[in-house]
């Protein structure tokens, strides 16, 4: 593990050559707003050059989860269970892997986002140490990406085999500075946009942003080009009323465009429980992938929704995609 600071725009050169991306990122505001902006601007574009959860063959995947109206993870189901619509015409589903074996689920891509910053506080320790346990527990994910967050922010990546290295960086964080919290999930989401597989990102915070360089509205178009499910855990109960409201919000449409789940725990000691949760639910959640009927390469917002067939069953998953768009030859 290379030691060396680097700009985000290095970084995503280095991440392009490199199929292991081993060096530690620490990004001023100003390194941040240049690219991580321009990435915003590539997904308002309606992804010029790449189609978003698209293979070779066009193959739009779709994390999701399934639950009772008890919150019960369901796992039984089979491809013939589920129902894919897009922008109101049924899809036929061409790929399943299920929450309860069938299938080749896709290799498991790990994001840990920590907040960091000054108001963590005492909080630190127990956070750390319920993240470590956490991922300690899904051995089974290809690499995890570390992005820690102040008012700079610091990203990673690690192999299982460097895991040892990796709770070294989590138990040597100290509790400092603002809360670049856009700006982090942007780090992270510019560098899984080479990975290959499912894409996990968790994301732990305990207040608002107060330091990113780009705004949340930015941040949802990236999360919406992008084929990452979030599962943000928001422990506010220091903030005021006002404050702990709009930031709830915030987290919640996080999850919710990616098909993920928010978390409001009222205690940092609840995190334990909730990190087991998240666990349960990436081993329940079912892939399944379908060729578009629409063959415009218009670059166009396509809305996506999954149901199950005659069950009263609540499903979560992205709400869609971008299209590819065609570019010209000069």
């Amino acid at each position: 593990m290379t030691g060396t600071v680097m700009g985000l725009a290095a970084a995503a050169l280095f991440l392009a050559s490199c199929v292991s991306f081993l060096a530690s990122v620490s990004l001023v505001r100003a390194s941040v707003v240049s690219s991580v902006r321009a990435s915003v601007v590539r997904a308002s574009a309606s992804a010029q050059q790449a189609p978003v959860f698209r293979s070779s063959v066009d193959l739009v995947n779709l994390g999701v989860t399934v639950t009772d109206r008890k919150g019960n993870l369901v796992t039984d189901l089979t491809a013939e269970d589920f129902e894919i619509v897009e922008d109101g015409k049924a899809q036929t589903l061409r790929y399943f892997a299920g929450g309860n074996g069938d299938g080749a689920v896709p290799a498991m891509h790990l994001g840990l986002m920590l907040d960091v910053s000054e108001s963590m506080g005492e909080d630190m320790s127990f956070s750390k140490t319920a993240s470590i346990k956490f991922l300690n527990t899904l051995t089974d994910a290809v690499d995890i990406t570390v992005v820690d967050f102040d008012t700079e922010v610091r990203a990673a990546r690690y192999s299982q085999n460097e895991f040892a290295r990796l709770i070294e960086r989590i138990r040597r964080k100290k509790a400092s500075g603002f809360t670049a919290l856009y700006d982090a999930v942007g780090v992270y989401l510019d560098g899984a946009g080479s990975q290959d597989g499912r894409k996990i990102m968790l994301l732990y915070t305990d207040g608002g942003d107060t330091r990113s360089s780009i705004s949340f509205h930015e941040l949802i178009e990236l999360l919406k080009v992008s084929d990452v499910t979030v599962y943000p855990i928001g422990e506010l109960e220091h903030q005021s009323s006002s404050g702990r409201a709009q930031q709830r919000m915030v987290l919640q449409q996080m999850a919710d465009v990616t098909g993920g789940q928010a978390f409001f725990p009222t205690d940092v000691k609840e995190l334990e429980s909730i990190y087991q949760k998240v666990v349960a639910q990436i081993r329940a959640q079912f892939t399944i992938g379908y060729l578009s009927t629409n063959e415009k390469t218009d670059g166009a917002w396509r809305k996506v929704e999954v149901k199950v067939k005659g069950k009263d069953l609540r499903v979560r998953a992205r709400k869609g995609y971008f299209a590819r768009r065609l570019i010209p030859n000069p």
